[in-house]
């Protein structure tokens, strides 16, 4: 069902592509909360939530429920957290709100390490290995995790470059660029526009795109070979970017694990390049 639903995506309706993006990023709660919950919580009417059941060839949205509520018994499944935001007033020490992001946070990371999450960080990170160079993207709060991967990847390897869109610098980054190249896209809803045109533009010129991404069908996840999707939920007022920080780790983790770098001498070479040049604070002697 979910791959039925990625493939008939962009031949759908907007209303319904809302309803399917939706059912694609919740699946748990496809199978836990009511159908108009469901539909409240992806901003269409119920009768749309009835219709994506029909465009996929079932008799009802029920039908879809059981489908979705078969495959949360199936062992390894688990239900989606549902941890309300608490109220300011609530504890005025702000206790509350500190445990209950907590809780959040380490349950987003430890999602990731759930089988198919796995497989979805495997499938990226073997491209990756491949490459013969690693083009990393990703503007405004998802820069920090595009910036967090190249420089964790400088420390054992020199095929990364990190790209600025925002000012223009992939257009000479990107000029010997071609189908043995790989760039790694991180883009999360609202998408920066400069994110995804750069993104086309690489696949046009032959590069494999892989991403992290907040959904299967992301404008970065169409584009992508591979994708590994984490969550942006937050208890406040911003977006997350703490689980696509932990993908990133995780893929640095893999690449260097599979890729049969040997880390440990490469770590030695570079503390002994930075021990030269004075690099980090130590005390007065």
């Amino acid at each position: 069902m979910t791959q039925l639903l990625v493939e008939r995506f962009e031949t759908m309706p907007s209303q319904l592509k809302l309803a399917a993006r939706f059912v694609l990023d919740h699946p748990q709660e496809v199978a836990l909360i009511s159908m108009r919950e469901q539909a409240q919580r992806a901003g269409v009417s119920h009768s749309t939530m009835m219709r994506l059941a029909r465009w996929l060839g079932l008799e009802a949205y029920e039908d879809m429920r059981a489908l979705y509520a078969q495959a949360l018994r199936e062992p390894g499944a688990k239900p989606a957290e549902t941890v309300e935001t608490p109220s300011v007033a609530e504890d005025g020490q702000g206790y509350s709100t500190v445990s209950a992001t907590t809780d959040m946070l380490a349950a987003q990371v430890a999602r990731l390490g759930e089988y198919t999450s796995a497989m979805q960080h495997v499938a990226v990170a073997d491209i990756l290995i491949g490459a013969r160079r690693v083009y990393c993207l990703g503007l405004r709060s998802e820069q920090v995790v595009a910036t967090h991967f190249s420089r964790l990847l400088s420390l054992f390897d020199d095929r990364g470059t990190l790209l600025d869109a925002a000012a223009k610098g992939e257009v000479d980054a990107l000029r010997h660029a071609g189908p043995e190249d790989v760039m790694l896209v991180v883009g999360m809803a609202p998408y920066a526009r400069a994110t995804v045109e750069v993104a086309r533009r690489a696949a046009k010129r032959g590069v494999t795109i892989v991403a992290i991404t907040d959904s299967r069908v992301s404008p970065l996840a169409r584009l992508a070979r591979a994708s590994v999707v984490v969550t942006v939920e937050s208890h406040s007022f911003f977006r997350s970017v703490t689980p696509a920080l932990a993908a990133a780790e995780i893929l640095i983790a893999l690449i260097a694990q599979r890729s049969g770098v040997d880390v440990k001498e490469a770590m030695r070479a570079v503390e002994q390049h930075l021990s030269e040049y004075d690099v980090y604070w130590t005390p007065s002697r």
